[in-house]
Order: structure tokens, then C-alpha cells, then sequence
């Protein structure tokens, strides 16, 4: 697993940002926002596995 200090500064400041200061709303879009994202990435990889 890749340390925290390993994350691109963007990702720890949004990190840093949902731990201490988000609203409740805005959480549940943040939270529906990202599992999009990370679902589309990895389906994206995968298909770009299998090309291969």
C-alpha cells in the first residue's frame, strides 16, 4: 500500500479537506463523484489489459 506521502498533492489536500472540513452535502456528492471516477479508471485499465 503507498503511504500517504506518496499521494500527489492534490489528493492530500482533497483528503485533507474531506476529513476536516466538508459539509455533510457535500460529502454525498464528493462520495457519489468518486466511486464514479474510480469505477470508470478501472474499467478503462481493464479493458487496456485485455487489448493486450
Amino acid at each position: 500500500m503507498t503511504r500517504f506521502d506518496d499521494y500527489p498533492k492534490s489528493v492530500k489536500k482533497a483528503l485533507r479537506y474531506i476529513k476536516q472540513d466538508a459539509p455533510l452535502a457535500q460529502l454525498n456528492h464528493l462520495e457519489t463523484m468518486l466511486i464514479k471516477s474510480i469505477k470508470n479508471r478501472k474499467e478503462a485499465l481493464q479493458k487496456g489489459k485485455k487489448a493486450l
